[in-house]
């Protein structure tokens, strides 16, 4: 592999590894400290929620200023908080700073994200885009569930205040990466001429896109059933693992580690072998579905890691699908402010897995959230997948005129 591509990857997967260990701590310190599923998954849509509203304008910005110069402000700014929240921590104390702090570098977590996402298609010409996709997705997967895992580690060595500064040292080095790609990269990026509103012309363009393209609007239904099942199996596996299961923290690290392994074999399947869109996207939301019913039925942890790997392993199968389809149909001048808009629909359902968790794990129980939603994925997905290939397919009825 090129030194740049490789640098770039480095700091891919060490800005995903330090983020995904924030955000699986909030969650896991707030379950140990108060023992309450309902905490932990309030926790969660406190954490998730100002990650995903940002997205719109930090595409936005992604189409009007140097993704690059936007890139390197994500990672500096996170290492940043990172230290000024422990500042704050020992001067106050409690645990409701863990909780800001992943809050405010979610958002800079997605700026960083656009940021990515609008260089890619310029950074890899040569490369299939899918192809393009699953080896950054290797990269990004790979830190995506390494976090868990070494959070869960860490946390038997240190305090969690000691880990949020492991973790700024972590965004500096991913931002030490970037610089050493850029001095090894030669890309020319393009650039287009955009509104100076960056709030209200932005949305009605995305908007307009989303509303006008059939594809774009059958992606984004389908990823908001994805990603409840995402969302309540990211709020919940700590509790059912741990709590519903009786397991122990080593046990939890290693359900996290098999997740990243299925998930990285997946993935470089991907990158070999090249599969029709349509069946891509069949297979991810159908096993992604029936992952969510096994580890809802399940009276053990067994069928539960079953389930919690047909989750993880086929998300990223299917985000592949969802990621393909929008770089092939969205103009790129409007790539940004349109994804970010999509992303903006797509995840909101994962802060709604996680409130739903608050408002109802102690009154239903944890499994049957987690099989409630695992029921409106498949009738989302079903009622989706009917209805637009009622829109393709002509009425048998209706009259074809020809010369």
């Amino acid at each position: 592999m090129r030194k740049d591509y490789l640098a770039f990857f480095t700091s891919l997967f060490l800005s995903r590894l330090a983020d995904q260990i924030l955000l699986f701590m909030v969650p896991l310190v707030v379950f140990q400290t108060t023992n309450s599923a309902s905490w932990a998954g309030l926790a969660f849509f406190v954490e998730s929620l100002p990650r995903f509203l940002a997205f719109p304008l930090c595409g936005a910005l992604c189409d009007k200023y140097s993704p690059i110069r936007i890139l390197h402000g994500s990672q500096i700014y996170r290492a940043l908080l990172c230290v000024l929240a422990m500042v704050f921590y020992e001067v106050v104390g409690g645990i409701a700073w863990l909780v800001v702090l992943s809050a405010l570098c979610g958002v800079l977590t997605t700026q960083g994200i656009m940021a990515r996402e609008v260089l890619m298609p310029s950074i890899f010409q040569h490369y299939s885009y899918t192809k393009t996709l699953s080896y950054s997705q290797i990269a990004d997967q790979t830190g995506l569930v390494l976090g868990p895992l070494v959070a869960a580690l860490v946390l038997e060595v240190w305090a969690w205040h000691w880990v949020v500064l492991w973790i700024a040292g972590l965004f500096l080095l991913a931002d030490l990466s970037m610089l050493v790609w850029q001095r090894f990269s030669r890309i020319t990026l393009p650039v287009f001429e955009q509104h100076k509103d960056i709030w209200l012309q932005p949305l009605r363009i995305a908007f307009g896109h989303i509303r006008n393209v059939a594809e774009l609007k059958k992606i984004i239904a389908l990823a908001i059933g994805v990603n409840l099942i995402v969302g309540v199996t990211l709020a919940t596996s700590a509790a059912m693992v741990i709590g519903e299961y009786g397991a122990g923290k080593d046990d939890y690290a290693g359900l996290q580690a098999a997740g990243a392994v299925t998930t990285i074999l997946i993935l470089f399947f991907l990158a070999r072998v090249e599969l029709p869109l349509r069946v891509l996207g069949l297979i991810g939301y159908s096993l992604i579905a029936i992952g969510a019913f096994i580890s809802a039925l399940s009276p053990n942890l067994i069928g539960y890691v079953v389930g919690f790997l047909l989750i993880v392993g086929f998300d990223k199968m299917f985000n592949v699908y969802m990621r393909t389809i929008r770089q092939r149909v969205i103009p790129p001048q409007d790539f940004g402010k349109t994804v970010g808009a999509i992303t903006l629909l797509n995840n909101m359902s994962q802060p709604l897995a996680g409130l739903l968790v608050a408002l109802l794990a102690t009154s239903l129980g944890t499994q049957q959230v987690i099989l409630s939603l695992a029921v409106l994925t498949t009738l989302l997905g079903v009622v989706t997948l009917w209805w637009f290939a009622k829109q393709r397919c002509p009425h048998p009825n209706s009259i074809v005129e020809t010369d």
